[in-house]
């Protein structure tokens, strides 16, 4: 094989870094470090990923891991065909440094850097947006000279701090603080709290994490987008990148890695953001005095509390005189018919309304065909809850008619607001109803369990985080970047 002149390799790194397509050129280096080449990987029959515990790369969810890059990495490894071992102790900085030192990946919402002589990096997964967050208390910042002067944190590592020199070199009287040992929300949470003004974080990780921190408000973005990238040490060959490359490639062909973005990233307008602040705050306010009776029906039902309070919020706000036009009353708002059927003697009793509730919608979950499973169960069970399981039949029955699978709720969810047509309803058996109303229903009561979920997480990671944390001083945790003179 001929050796390629200095310039010509030089190329092909830059190539290699920026945008993966040289990557097919390239052969792959015959004597890679024993356990980090692709065939170490598929020796060992495992491979190694180091990560960060958030929200947009993985975390624990209700029902597993979970996260955006946690989905990759997991059909990453089925690619593979061998099992995932993720490393999910880090910050940035830590992911790269464990890169470097062991192998095999960094997958952590980090951006592609063609700096680095020790790392190469995968095609670009998506693109990431900086953008200016502040409290809301303050006047809007609409341009980095409005930023002069402002307590302003980063995170280090994530690229954004090329970005903010940058923006230096255009107004030199910007400064700002550097933390390599804290996430986006620990930022959102002390602008909230006034230890910073304004952060510059991506828009996504905002997306993600505003409807948590209601004080916060997005003011306009810097710089061009950066590129979400896989970090590969240097000195491994090229077995493994290919492979990445091969999959992303896969992944983009099929459709697939766009359906992952837009289901993590694409929901935004789930809540109307005033109603969430109003969530919040009620999180915060309403749902301590409560919470163990959602905690204790839960357990006689055997249903998530969690779960429980986001039917509770959906029908009442979590307020135990609820009363609506047509008569339904309490915190999980029954009928009087329903109430009877549960044993509910006083609605308006939040312990009896609450335990009500939950028999209801077990008794409901319980009566459902065994064919529907799963998460399909449980939307069905709460469409059902809000518009009468006759209904949900109809819906069943019109979905299966349109050629649709009347066991999966994606597909009885358009079907429902059908039930609203004379020409659907007067072929059911139950006639009108007001369908599209579970759909909103149960799309709520999964946005607010959501928030509640990650409530629960961030308050586990906040203590987490503190004890960690315990013994740094605040310049410990910031390392100030000052004005120019």
């Amino acid at each position: 094989m001929t050796t390629a002149s200095p310039l010509i390799q030089r190329w092909r790194r830059i190539a290699l870094t920026l945008t993966g397509m040289a990557l097919a050129l390239w052969p792959i280096d015959p004597t890679p470090l024993p356990g980090k080449a692709l065939e170490g990987v598929k020796s060992r029959d495992f491979i190694t990923i180091h990560t960060r515990n958030t929200p947009l790369t993985y975390y624990e969810g209700r029902h597993g891991p979970t996260g955006f890059e946690y989905q990759l990495m997991r059909r990453f490894a089925d690619y593979l065909g061998v099992s995932l071992d993720l490393n999910d102790d880090h910050f940035v900085p830590s992911v790269l440094d464990a890169v470097r030192q062991e192998g095999d990946i960094g997958a952590a919402a980090l951006p592609l850097d063609p700096d680095d002589p020790e790392l190469m990096y995968s095609r670009a997964i998506m693109p990431m947006q900086p953008i200016v967050v502040y409290r809301r208390s303050l006047p809007p910042p609409r341009h980095i000279d409005d930023l002069v002067g402002l307590q302003i944190g980063i995170l280090r590592g994530t690229g954004i701090s090329r970005v903010m020199h940058e923006l230096q070199q255009q107004q030199p009287g910007l400064g700002w603080k550097e933390a390599s040992d804290l996430e986006a929300a620990a930022l959102l949470r002390r602008i909230e709290d006034g230890e910073l003004d304004a952060a510059v974080i991506f828009e996504h990780q905002f997306r993600l994490n505003r409807l948590f921190f209601p004080e916060v408000e997005d003011g306009f973005k810097v710089g061009d987008p950066l590129s979400m990238a896989w970090a590969f040490p240097s000195n491994q060959g090229l077995g493994l990148i290919r492979a990445a490359n091969a999959f992303f490639d896969d992944l983009k062909t099929s459709g697939e890695l766009d359906q992952l973005i837009d289901r993590y990233f694409g929901h935004d307008d789930y809540l109307e953001y005033v109603g969430a602040r109003v969530f919040i705050q009620h999180v915060h306010q309403r749902l301590p005095r409560y919470d163990a009776l959602f905690r204790e029906a839960a357990r006689r039902e055997h249903f998530d509390w969690k779960l429980l309070a986001a039917i509770g919020y959906q029908e009442s706000h979590w307020n135990p005189t609820a009363t609506s036009p047509t008569g339904v009353r309490g915190m999980m708002m029954l009928t009087n018919a329903t109430a009877d059927e549960v044993g509910v003697a006083d609605r308006l009793d939040p312990a009896e309304s609450i335990e009500g509730g939950a028999r209801y919608l077990r008794s409901i979950e319980q009566r459902l065909p065994e064919d529907i499973t799963g998460e399909d169960r449980l939307f069905m069970a709460l469409a059902a809850y809000n518009v009468g399981l006759g209904h949900l039949y109809d819906a069943r029955d019109i979905t299966r008619k349109r050629g649709g699978n009347p066991n999966l709720w994606d597909d009885v969810r358009d079907a429902l607001p059908l039930l609203q047509e004379s020409e659907w309803h007067s072929r059911t058996r139950h006639g009108y109803a007001r369908g599209g109303e579970p759909v909103i229903y149960v799309r709520n009561i999964r946005r607010y369990l959501e928030v509640l979920d990650y409530v629960d997480r961030s308050q586990q990671q906040f203590h987490q985080l503190n004890a960690r944390l315990a013994n740094h001083p605040e310049n410990e945790t910031f390392e100030v970047v000052p004005p120019k003179p």
